[in-house]
């Protein structure tokens, strides 16, 4: 390539003279394309795409200040292997001949022949050069004849602001045909009609955003900077400086003189570094006064439009701004619809140059953004601004006004919103504030706080009359409280207050709260579970579980999921119960974060399930589980804990530790309701250690204390005590009228049908106690409800070694009763067809041969089989063949 820099200085063309218009020299640096330093990381991807210009007559690119462009183009041209006319434009040019004597002097440099004769512009006179028609069109003709194109670089175009030059070089490019390959290298959208351009597909471009530098290449230029850091380290920056090259580059000349470069660049302050002189030197003086107050104003906001700007200035100016700040790649980035946001490192920049020139300012500016948005509809935003400006009565009502004080509660912005009340004092008053204070206590379940922030809130000075939202706000809470405190009628006061209002709070509310009405139900679902309401309670959880899917109802979903499980197992209903549950740890899996009253609760239900199978050890596993899922420190939920400390005492029973499992029965919890199916949990646990010490006296005193449970699970288990105790006509008879039911499931009828088999074996009717066994086994086979049977005492299982109950019991109940290594559960139950393919595959079917057996699509089976899979928890035919027997499938 032809370097001006390599010519001899006093090298003139046969056509041009030496000096520019005004009789000055020409300087060579202008006509110089620009030398790589030693860091420079060459861009394969870019300059591919640079190759581009040698087929289009307009190339343009369009970049921030420090973007990278003037070396990216120059390392292209480097590499083309054919000389290239280099011209870096300048303010200072004196009008249109001076720019065309630049122009016309570093095409001849190039050696692009020129036109015998061509001597520049005319007669310059005084300040500024002429330029007649007939040069232009002498030099478009000259360069349309050309064997090969010249290449024309014009790098810094953006400060060429005058019209007519961008007019005459529209007329000299398109008038040149393919002789002329014109680069323009700017910070701004050059005059020029691009729009005909790209309709044409005669443009290349490269743009601000295919500029910024990828993580690898940024982890390159750190290398070639002496800092060999990590792929984590160079991502990190990369999203912090959004791969502007100079940012870059700059980080990496601080980060030399660090003693730990990596940190230094996760933590250095953009506002007091050599970025933030660049960035003010380069982007913001150069701005006009207005525009510089705009930036630092709207630099307290992340995003925002030109209305939301004006209410930060006072000046109705905004727009147009705004606009001529993204065209000029001034930091200000387009997000379409008229938003906007600054690049962060120029915001950062921004806001500590604003606390330097405009002490006290910021909280204004944050109180003025924070009305706006409020009065716009975008609460989350303006809660953001409020709690900046400090200002908690305004952000508390905020969140009380939009009915959002549920989302302190659930939602995948519990946390964060929970934080911004972090900072609020107090100094702070008011109903409003109040509530938020009320609601981040009880949703930490420090109940003793709660209720005493609930109690200032109505006594706290408030509109003579307050918002239907403020009210159901409260009422919200009201719920909560309850449910903490075991106070089912406080519950279902609360629920009552929360339907009349619900007709005075604005629909759009409740549309946009749905979380509002699932927490509301629930909490009175959980308080009606503890108060042994299980009819009502399933009513209110059904509601919640079947709610549309949604961020912020997943937890109450969660919760109404893990409490329709403990009912289902309550009845007996272990498949119910293990799916319900397993849908709720589901739920929690994937959530992570801010923990809910219940949580838990799906896992305490799957390890009651793997007691009742024989399965100790991992029902250990699942308690551990759930403690770890739970919300930690504060006052515990009453279900939650109930249900746990029944487990535990269930397993400690199953291990044989009768007096820990006596203790570990009773909850601890304070509640204002007991409730009757802990008790009767705890006091069957009371009497089956007792009656494990041989004290069967005690233990009927104990049963004779218990109430009817109004659990069927525990009827059973009250039926079997009395047996065991010596009381066999009630036992029989309440375990007979649990057979004769029909609505509850084998956890339920097993254990009913045992009491009943023991009675007639105790009464020497063996052949009634065989049958009752079988239809026991049959019933338990598929839920592989094992427990129930290593219970029942040597003479049932004396019988259940005999054929043919042996049999039946082959395969799932007979083993070491460990629990080890138990098969994975049968989470979802096949249908018809996946069973009829199912057997075919037992018999070594090919998926052929089971598509004609049925006369279904072989697609068909594949389907059925992928679902069968997914079901059993296997990934080959051998495993769910060997599951499904294991299941009792086969």
């Amino acid at each position: 390539m032809i370097s001006v820099a390599a010519r001899d200085e006093s090298t003139r063309g046969p056509a041009l003279g030496y000096a520019d218009p005004l009789g000055e020299p020409f300087l060579r640096t202008r006509l110089a394309v620009p030398a790589r330093p030693a860091t420079f990381v060459r861009r394969p991807r870019l300059t591919a795409h640079l190759d581009q210009a040698l087929d289009t007559p307009l190339t343009l690119v369009n970049g921030a200040a420090g973007a990278g462009k003037t070396l990216l183009v120059a390392d292209w041209a480097a590499g083309l292997g054919q000389p290239v006319a280099w011209l870096t434009t300048e303010a200072g040019d004196q009008g249109p001949g001076m720019f065309w004597a630049y122009v016309l002097h570093a095409l001849h440099s190039a050696g692009t022949p020129l036109p015998a004769g061509l001597t520049g512009p005319g007669d310059v006179g005084g300040d500024v050069g002429t330029v007649g028609n007939r040069l232009l069109a002498r030099l478009a003709d000259e360069l349309g004849g050309l064997d090969r194109p010249a290449i024309l670089v014009l790098d810094e175009f953006d400060r060429m602001a005058a019209p007519e030059t961008a007019e005459q070089l529209e007329f000299v490019l398109s008038h040149a045909g393919r002789g002329l390959r014109l680069v323009l290298v700017t910070r701004t959208e050059p005059l020029l009609p691009l729009h005909r351009y790209r309709a044409a597909a005669a443009m290349t471009e490269v743009r601000n955003d295919e500029l910024a530098f990828t993580p690898d290449e940024a982890a390159d230029l750190l290398v070639r900077h002496g800092l060999p850091l990590s792929g984590d380290a160079a991502r990190a920056l990369v999203e912090r400086t959004r791969g502007w090259a100079a940012g870059l580059r700059l980080s990496a000349l601080a980060a030399q003189q660090s003693t730990d470069p990596e940190t230094y660049l996760k933590e250095f302050e953009a506002g007091h570094s050599v970025i933030a002189d660049f960035l003010l030197a380069e982007v913001l003086t150069r701005q006009p006064p207005g525009t510089q107050d705009l930036l630092l104003r709207v630099s307290v906001l992340d995003r925002f439009c030109p209305e939301l700007a004006e209410a930060l200035t006072g000046r109705p100016d905004a727009g147009p701004r705004l606009a001529g700040l993204c065209r000029q790649n001034a930091f200000v980035e387009d997000l379409g619809h008229s938003w906007y946001r600054l690049h962060p490192l120029f915001g950062e920049i921004l806001r500590v140059h604003l606390r330097a020139r405009s002490p006290g300012l910021e909280p204004e500016l944050h109180r003025r953004a924070a009305c706006w948005l409020r009065a716009h509809g975008a609460v989350p935003e303006a809660l953001a601004h409020g709690a900046a400006a400090a200002d908690w009565e305004f952000t508390a009502g905020a969140v009380v006004d939009d009915l959002a004080i549920g989302r302190l509660l659930t939602g995948p912005r519990a946390d964060d919103l929970a934080e911004l009340f972090a900072g609020m004092g107090p100094e702070a008053t008011g109903a409003a504030v109040e509530l938020v204070r009320a609601a981040r206590e009880l949703s930490g379940h420090d109940l003793d706080r709660g209720l005493a922030h609930l109690g200032h809130a109505e006594t706290s000075p408030a509109p003579a009359a307050p918002a239907a939202a403020n009210r159901l706000s409260r009422v919200l809470l009201e719920s909560l409280a309850a449910r903490l405190t075991g106070a089912p009628a406080r519950a279902e006061q609360a629920t009552a207050t929360a339907g009349e209002l619900r007709h005075e709070v604005p629909a759009r509310l409740l549309a946009k709260h749905p979380e509002v009405t699932a927490l509301l139900l629930s909490h009175l679902g959980s308080a009606r579970v503890w108060a042994g309401h299980l009819d009502e309670a399933r009513a209110a959880l059904d509601e919640v579980a079947g709610l549309p899917a949604d961020a912020a109802t997943q937890l109450p979903r969660e919760d109404s999921l893990g409490h329709l499980a403990l009912l289902d197992y309550f009845e007996g209903r272990l498949g119910g119960a293990e799916s319900r549950a397993l849908a709720a740890t589901d739920l929690t899996r994937h959530r992570g974060g801010r923990p809910f009253p219940g949580a838990g609760l799906g896992q305490l239900v799957l390890a009651a399930v793997a007691v009742d199978r024989d399965e100790l050890e991992r029902a250990r596993a699942l308690l551990d589980e759930a403690a770890e899922s739970g919300p930690g420190a504060g006052v515990p939920d009453p279900v939650t804990e109930g249900c746990r400390a029944l487990v535990t005492a269930r397993l400690l029973l199953a291990l044989g530790d009768t007096e820990a499992a006596a203790s570990a029965a009773v909850p601890a919890v304070r509640t204002r309701v007991p409730s009757p199916w802990v008790r009767a949990g705890g006091a069957l646990t009371a009497a089956a250690a007792q009656l494990a010490g041989g004290r069967s006296g005690r233990a009927a005193e104990i049963l004779d204390e218990i109430p009817c449970p109004g659990v069927p699970l525990y009827t059973a288990e009250l039926a079997w005590a009395r047996l065991a105790a010596g009381r066999r006509e009630e036992a029989v008879e309440t375990a007979g009228r649990l057979c004769a039911d029909g609505g509850t499931g084998p956890g339920v009828t097993v254990r009913a049908t045992l009491v009943r088999a023991r009675a007639a074996a105790e009464a020497g009717d063996d052949d009634s106690a065989r049958k009752l066994l079988a239809r026991a086994l049959l019933e338990a086979r598929q839920d592989r409800l094992r427990r129930p049977f290593l219970d029942a005492g040597p003479r049932i299982r004396h019988l259940l070694d005999l054929p043919p109950l042996h049999g039946l019991a082959a395969g799932w109940l007979h083993g070491d009763g460990t629990g080890a290594d138990p098969a994975p559960l049968l989470v979802e139950e096949l249908s018809a067809r996946e069973r009829e393919v199912l057997s075919r595959l037992a018999q070594m079917m090919s998926t052929q041969e089971i598509a004609a057996d049925l006369y279904v699509s072989v697609n068909t089976v594949k389907t059925h089989l992928k679902s069968v899979y997914r079901k059993l928890g296997v990934g080959r035919r051998g495993d769910a063949v060997r599951r499904a027997r294991e299941r009792g499938l086969l």
